[in-house]
């Protein structure tokens, strides 16, 4: 709502238009991008959207992000005891003022501490017996995100530590006879590691609040994976006055905590104004789901190949669950995609769902970013490079040849087509992307025969594709025809 154009007046906006004025009832919505998004998609969107800012961006990911999200997640678990925070790192005392990260451990623990009770309010409000306004929704929501946010940039808190030696993960990689043990089987028949759920659990719908765009709603169940053994959340943005929407289960990238942070764009907001249900659930160890002393995405990196193989397999029987409650809740389409971790999701279910009942098939498919298998993605990309993955395998007793021996489980078929046309899968690509490398995304693609027509393919890496998309919306154009006609 824009201040400089309309008033509060005793619940009501008056509105003015010359002389003429109107009285509307006021509802109150989420409020709309902060500034540095609208920043973003204005002058600042088109001056990251350049090759150069990739090298930017990986330089910012392995120098500040990633080692002071590993002392954060330490911080968040040591009570604010400096002795405990450096074990979790783990990180020697030698040269670090005691007194400086005392004083940043207690304000991360207030921190954590008042983002725990808003979250246990919202939890109550939004799925508990409360009965609450709308007006109060909105105001526990916005509350839950600011909470969560100042949570999240207390790693600012922790710059001073970057002299020292920080681990960027804390890897606890599997032995082969451990992997063998679980995945052996899978490595001749993986059918039974996504198998649909039966029965499917219940679907959990939180009270609905308007939202920036549309109408949000979260939904949230227990999940169907053993080895995860937690809850889903997904979150909703459904547009308003549409009938029967189509759907898309749209998937996140590695480390992204969507719902957690200020300030991210991505191409959910756009979708739901074309007319588009977007359903976002929270990739597993990641947002709500994130272990204690981990931060977001970690585990999937700390501990492979067990982490892509109990992410991928448990993300997928979640997506078939989610899939489920779209077509019981509208006869539009139905599509999965996602940007990075989302798109090697996608096109794993696009593969492995032609096992799975009919109504269960996605019918159309965006991908962004991504490769075409998941070695390249998790064990030779720029990122995997910064992360040490294979290093860290090989210490526990894997060679460089066998480090990859049980990923291709969690490949799709390049020699079988996909259960989706190729005619309804949108590909957006970047000809300079080392981290999900542009040659094998682009292999898939000519394997799967995906249309040229469908194919976007810019001359920007991993973190300028998304930038350039804010002002390119053709892909998204595109993928709206396909799922409407």
């Amino acid at each position: 709502m824009q201040e400089n154009s309309a008033r509060l007046r005793d619940g009501k906006t008056e509105a003015t238009s010359g002389s003429l004025t109107q009285d509307t009832e006021w509802h109150p919505r989420l409020r709309p991008e902060d500034t540095v998004a609208k920043r973003i998609r204005g002058a600042m969107g088109l001056f990251l959207s350049y090759p150069y800012f990739d090298r930017l961006a990986l330089w910012a990911l392995t120098t500040r992000f990633f080692p002071l999200s590993r002392v954060w997640a330490a911080a968040t678990v040591s009570g604010g005891v400096p002795e405990r925070f450096l074990s979790e790192v783990p990180l020697e005392s030698n040269g670090i003022d005691i007194d400086r990260l005392q004083g940043a451990l207690f304000l991360t623990e207030a921190a954590r501490a008042t983002a725990s009770a808003v979250s246990e309010s919202w939890e109550t409000s939004f799925f508990g017996a409360d009965s609450r306004t709308s007006e109060e929704l909105v105001a526990i929501e916005t509350a839950r995100r600011d909470h969560h946010h100042a949570l999240n940039t207390m790693r600012r808190k922790f710059r001073f530590l970057l002299k020292h030696p920080i681990p960027i993960v804390l890897s606890d990689s599997p032995t082969p006879l451990q992997v063998a043990a679980k995945f052996d089987d899978a490595l001749q028949n993986r059918a039974g590691l996504f198998a649909v759920p039966n029965p499917m659990p219940k679907v959990e719908v939180s009270r609905k609040v308007p939202g920036a765009v549309g109408t949000n709603y979260w939904l949230r169940f227990p999940s169907p994976s053993k080895q995860l053994g937690d809850t889903v959340y997904a979150r909703v943005y459904e547009p308003e006055g549409v009938k029967n929407p189509p759907t898309i289960i749209f998937g996140h990238g590695i480390c992204v905590e969507f719902d957690l942070w200020h300030g991210l764009i991505d191409e959910v907001d756009e979708l739901c104004r074309m007319g588009i249900r977007v359903i976002r659930p929270e990739a597993p160890w990641h947002g709500r789901r994130r272990p204690a002393g981990r931060f977001s995405g970690e585990t999937i990196v700390a501990t492979a190949p067990f982490g892509p193989l109990y992410a991928f397999s448990g993300a997928l029987r979640e997506w078939a669950v989610l899939i489920d409650w779209a077509r019981q809740t509208s006869t539009g389409k139905v599509a999965v995609g996602g940007s990075s971790l989302g798109a090697q999701m996608s096109m794993l279910c696009a593969d492995v769902s032609r096992d799975w009942p009919k109504h269960l098939q996605p019918e159309a498919m965006l991908l962004i970013t991504h490769a075409g298998n998941q070695r390249d993605a998790l064990l030779t990309g720029a990122l995997a490079q910064v992360w040490k993955s294979r290093e860290a395998m090989i210490k526990k007793g894997w060679t460089g040849e066998t480090a990859g021996k049980y990923l291709p489980i969690l490949d799709p078929d390049w020699k079988t087509p996909p259960i989706v046309d190729p005619q309804n899968i949108i590909s957006v690509l970047g000809s300079y992307d080392h981290v999900t490398p542009f040659e094998s995304g682009l292999g898939l693609l000519n394997a799967w025969n995906v249309p040229d027509d469908n194919r976007f393919i810019w001359r920007r890496g991993h973190f300028s594709v998304p930038m350039t998309m804010i002002r390119d919306t053709g892909p998204l154009r595109r993928f709206r025809d396909i799922l409407m006609r």
